[in-house]
């Protein structure tokens, strides 16, 4: 039976029967409430749903954006050899790119296709491949980024290699598993080796100070501009970001989700110096943005202090695990995480140039770094 791609390009114009048929929404990443979030508070991003149907009927789905991103931005932290990073460099001329993203560019994990149960995943998974193919065809972007894969799908998404994309490996996701048991910070605690729990301990008492307030939507919407700032630090702290998020999407995740989806503000003296958020997916908690005064972490232990309170927050659901995301994955490692691989794919538009990014991509590596086991 032949496939058909319907592609949208708003969240609104995609018809009800369609998310009914995949029945998807029952994860909140492909909510369309979720997905309408993010498209309605970053108006510089151009959305795009993809759908493939047979017959009719919804069999996949594909997120994708089209976002710019400088160059510089993508190569200065990357380990490969100077004379490769100016070839790359000068090959986009210093420029900013447009790239194509499929998948979800604000979040960590692989929450950017799904394939119905009971079709023929290969194939429904090819047929998104082609309808990316057509939909970067038709606009003015270089390059396309196809993300985040764990290794049971990439059985599936290898076959990528076929639409000359080359693979690569991106920092993993780190995973707390909690124990069903655990019903109290102080029961995870008592859990870890003793160097571990006075590491966790002593971030608390480095905190105490702080101030921890659970923010409603009107506070999100009252310290909106502090919570941008806050977040940016972030951003201009870390060794890559595709694309930096407008927090007026909090606003609408909390209008819509409530107590699924969480932020903390973190004050000192009155201040506003820190910030997290997560979201409850089904029996998960996922980690989002965070935010951080830099002149107060070192005194105050800001981040360490998020991290306690992110396993808080995940007992207190009853969450099965934590997904506190990528980055500093070693200080996520000494409070339980482990790491999950993640792979990508990425492609020029045109051949020669992707001739000469295959190699490039095939330069790239991820940070190393030691992982702990801190469990008694």
């Amino acid at each position: 039976m032949p496939l058909k791609t319907k592609i949208f390009k708003t969240v609104d114009a995609i018809p009800k029967s369609y998310w009914d048929s995949l029945n998807c929404t029952n994860n909140i990443y492909y909510s369309p409430e979720f997905l309408k979030a993010f498209e309605l508070a970053n108006a510089d991003i151009e959305f795009n749903y993809i759908f493939i149907l047979k017959e009719g009927k919804a069999v996949a789905f594909a997120n994708t954006q089209i976002v710019t991103i400088g160059i510089k931005t993508i190569t200065k932290n990357i380990a490969m050899a100077s004379g490769l990073r100016r070839i790359v460099n000068n090959m986009f001329c210093y420029n900013h790119i447009k790239v194509l993203f499929c998948g979800n560019v604000f979040l960590s994990g692989e929450y950017g296709t799904f394939l119905k149960e009971g079709e023929p995943k290969v194939k429904t998974f090819k047929a998104i491949a082609k309808a990316v193919k057509k939909l970067y065809r038709c606009k003015r972007l270089s390059t396309i980024f196809i993300k985040d894969f764990e290794d049971e799908s990439l059985y599936i998404t290898d076959h990528l290699k076929a639409f000359d994309y080359a693979s690569m490996h991106v920092e993993p996701n780190m995973i707390i598993h909690l124990d069903s048991a655990w019903n109290s910070f102080e029961d995870y605690t008592s859990a870890l080796k003793s160097k571990y729990r006075v590491k966790a301990n002593r971030a608390d008492a480095k905190s105490e100070l702080l101030e921890v307030k659970n923010f409603s939507k009107e506070d999100i919407e009252f310290y909106k501009d502090e919570l941008q700032s806050l977040y940016q630090n972030t951003i201009d702290n870390a060794d890559f970001n595709a694309q930096i998020l407008n927090l007026n999407t909090y606003i609408h995740l909390k209008n819509t989700f409530g107590a699924l989806f969480t932020v903390k503000g973190y004050f000192l003296d009155g201040k506003l110096v820190g910030f997290l958020s997560a979201m409850q997916n089904k029996n998960h908690l996922d980690a989002h943005f965070i935010g951080i005064d830099y002149s107060s972490n070192k005194t105050y232990g800001i981040y360490t202090r998020i991290l306690n309170d992110y396993v808080r927050l995940g007992i207190e659901t009853k969450s099965s695990q934590i997904n506190l995301g990528r980055t500093a994955s070693e200080i996520k490692s000494t409070l339980g995480a482990q790491p999950k691989t993640l792979t990508c794919y990425c492609r020029h538009k045109y051949g020669l140039p992707n001739k000469i990014l295959k190699p490039f991509i095939k330069n790239v590596h991820i940070k190393t770094f030691k992982q702990h086991q801190p469990f008694k």
